[in-house]
């Protein structure tokens, strides 16, 4: 449920300059300087990459303070964890 809210509220934010193609989410990660990632949206079905975003929820509720859906972890611990799916 909590990942459906978060795309509903996505959904209505400006489009970015750069496009994202179809079937892709744009995110941003980092704890300190955010990173923009394109990925691909079968990766909402992936368990791991869930927790990941409980742990967004946790720390931003539904406002994402970069406009877009945003992870707060290590860019390394976000390829690592992306790399495994």
């Amino acid at each position: 449920m909590a990942i459906r809210q978060m795309l509903r509220s996505l959904s209505g934010e400006r489009k970015s300059t750069a496009e994202v193609p179809k079937g892709h989410l744009a995110v941003y990660v980092g704890e300190n300087e955010k990173r923009r990632f394109v990925i691909p949206i079968s990766y909402l079905n992936q368990p791991l990459f869930q927790e990941l975003l409980y742990h967004a929820e946790e720390e931003y509720g539904f406002d994402h303070p970069m406009g877009g859906l945003t992870i707060p972890c290590s860019h390394e611990y976000f390829l690592e964890v992306t790399s495994r799916l």
